[in-house]
């Protein structure tokens, strides 16, 4: 009997453990629509600037986060540092001219350069090879015994598009590039329309992260008529018709195009709170918190987009640092990460899965929360006021759907609407948001997402004040009960499920 007696004393701070599991619900309290709205007025604050990647508005945001983070009492989550930096550079136009036999012709007037895609060069050529269209398949060869080799071709404004080519067929102007290009030919000029062109050239090109490429396209011009009348004289007529056999034309060409490169720096902000028992395997939280940025003076606040999703991402962190500072932290390492870029492409994110701070085969999944701030005004059926869209749920792990609906039965009881998953959706949400680089990679994802494509999106209107913080601060304690189980539960989820890319055009 009193072996027994001391074998139930052992046992009893066990079993007395067992009911002392931490509830969760103390911790989503603390995500209020107070608190939510504080930090989004100053992330979709005028000094943020839209945060557009890689300027000072976004470095503005950066920091505000950062500091959020550490006062929150997060660790850096890349490696002594909560922000992880990569490049991002800018072409900016210094000139561009085109002389045909001595006689020159004005920018924007009578042609247009593409800043991004031309490198600088100039070339004085003393023949045009005329190509019509420029097309070559199974049937035809505008090419067909020509020799274009180190030579300008001249291209007709476009080509027809054929059924079943889609975005790569020879009705996309870059594919008839190419097509120059493997021909031998050094430039393209293409006649163009809507000359002269009533906005002028921005001599600022578009930002890209892609500057050392494995091909590198011949420079392209879009030339007026005046130019094509000056290089094909009385047979323009016929050119433009298509009554014109592709021909060699001799005159004398010269182009010019020149331009700077400037190499900015855009970054992710990381900050984590390490785990027990299982800190070797991580749950990711992101969401972007770069925007548009703005147009002259024209601010695009970007409030719910990505400013709630960035705000919420903050929100969840201060509640699991709260459950660790009490002694209830997560098993697993939580890392909360937000991203840029994601509107010029998913870079931040694409970035962050090329050149991973945590194994991505330990992370378990990645919740990512773009846009939960709105009501999606097209949405007829259900309680608007009671609702989220949950993307990605039924794909990579059949773990993810049954965690999502529990603790949502659990604890908040939303509306959990799968439109998006739809593989037909017309909109490719589940392609569009930082979730996917993740998903791409093997990693199980929920995507959290208020479906407002209509109204502000992506206007100068987007402002906090339109936001529904009491809807916003209901989805981001979703997520957090979420993760909540994610963090703690036994297994990591498993990857039973293949990514299918459904083609487009569907």
């Amino acid at each position: 009997m009193k072996k027994l007696f001391l074998f139930f004393l052992v046992l009893a701070p066990v079993f007395l453990l067992a009911q002392k599991k931490p509830n969760p619900s103390v911790y989503a309290k603390s995500i209020t629509t107070d608190d939510l709205k504080k930090h989004l007025y100053i992330i979709a604050s005028k000094e943020m600037e839209g945060r557009e990647t890689a300027t000072p508005g976004q470095k503005k945001a950066a920091a505000y986060i950062e500091s959020q983070f550490k006062a929150m009492g997060l660790l850096p989550g890349n490696n002594g540092s909560y922000q992880q930096y990569y490049n991002v550079f800018q072409d900016s136009l210094t000139g561009a001219s085109i002389e045909i036999n001595g006689k020159s012709f004005e920018l924007d007037k009578d042609f247009t350069v593409n800043t991004g895609q031309n490198y600088p060069a100039t070339y004085r050529f003393g023949e045009i090879v005329f190509v019509g269209q420029g097309l070559v398949d199974s049937t035809h060869d505008d090419y067909k015994g020509l020799d274009v080799r180190g030579k300008t071709v001249l291209l007709l404004a476009s080509a027809p598009q054929q059924p079943g080519q889609g975005r790569g067929g020879f009705g996309n102007q870059f594919a008839r590039i190419d097509v120059a290009q493997k021909n031998g030919a050094t430039a393209v000029l293409v006649i163009g329309t809507g000359f002269p062109k009533a906005l002028k050239t921005n001599p600022r090109g578009n930002m890209y992260v892609n500057a050392f490429q494995k091909n590198v396209r011949i420079n392209q011009f879009t030339i007026s008529d005046n130019i094509a009348k000056e290089i094909l004289g009385n047979d323009f007529e016929a050119a433009k018709s298509g009554n014109m056999a592709p021909r060699t034309i001799s005159t004398e060409l010269m182009l010019s195009f020149n331009k700077t490169t400037t190499k900015l720096e855009s970054s992710n902000v990381l900050g984590m709170i390490e785990g027990t028992d299982l800190k070797d395997e991580y749950v990711f939280i992101t969401g972007h918190y770069d925007h548009l940025g703005k147009r002259d003076t024209v601010i695009y606040y970007g409030a719910d987009d990505d400013g709630s999703g960035t705000v919420g991402v903050m929100e969840i962190a201060e509640a699991f640092a709260k459950a660790k500072a009490e002694g209830k932290g997560p098993r697993r390492t939580m890392v909360f990460m937000t991203v840029t870029g994601e509107e010029k492409g998913l870079w931040g994110s694409a970035y962050y899965t090329n050149h991973p701070v945590f194994p991505l085969d330990k992370t378990t999944v990645d919740l990512n929360i773009d846009m939960i701030g709105r009501i999606d005004s097209k949405r007829k059926e259900g309680d608007s006021t009671n609702y989220i869209y949950v993307v990605g749920d039924d794909k990579v792990s059949t773990d993810l759907k049954p965690i999502s609906e529990s603790m949502n039965g659990k604890y908040m009881k939303m509306e959990l609407d799968y439109k998006y998953n739809d593989p037909k959706d017309p909109n490719r949400i589940y392609f569009r948001s930082d979730h996917y680089n993740f998903a791409s990679k093997g990693v199980p994802i929920i995507f959290y997402y208020d479906g407002m494509l209509g109204a502000d999106y992506h206007r100068p209107t987007d402002t906090p004040d339109k936001i529904n913080y009491e809807l916003f601060a209901k989805r981001a304690q979703l997520v957090f009960y979420t993760a909540w189980e994610m963090a703690n539960r036994d297994g990591m989820l498993k990857r039973d499920i293949k990514l299918e890319v459904p083609q487009r055009g569907f």
